[in-house]
């Protein structure tokens, strides 16, 4: 996946000091994450938050996909 796919997800220091928000509303799409996460449903988020859209959600999802996708190093503990 490429981030440029992700035209929903937006960052701007004058909105939610720069987190990653949908389409540069004050909902973050860690927001979106605790609520998929806590098992809300797309159609409950859609009610709760009626100015977000299904495809909305969906990025927001497949942004946390590609972070959890990043590799990161952990150094060997060399023996004592």
């Amino acid at each position: 996946m490429m981030i440029g796919e992700l035209d929903r997800i937006t960052f701007d220091s004058a909105v939610m000091g720069g987190r990653a928000c949908i389409r540069g509303l004050r909902v973050t799409v860690a927001l979106i994450l605790n609520l998929v996460a806590n098992g809300m449903s797309m159609a409950e988020i859609l009610e709760a938050y009626p100015y977000l859209e299904t495809e909305d959600i969906r990025q927001a999802l497949r942004y946390a996909a590609f972070l959890a996708e990043e590799r990161t190093f952990v150094p060997e503990l060399s023996p004592a």
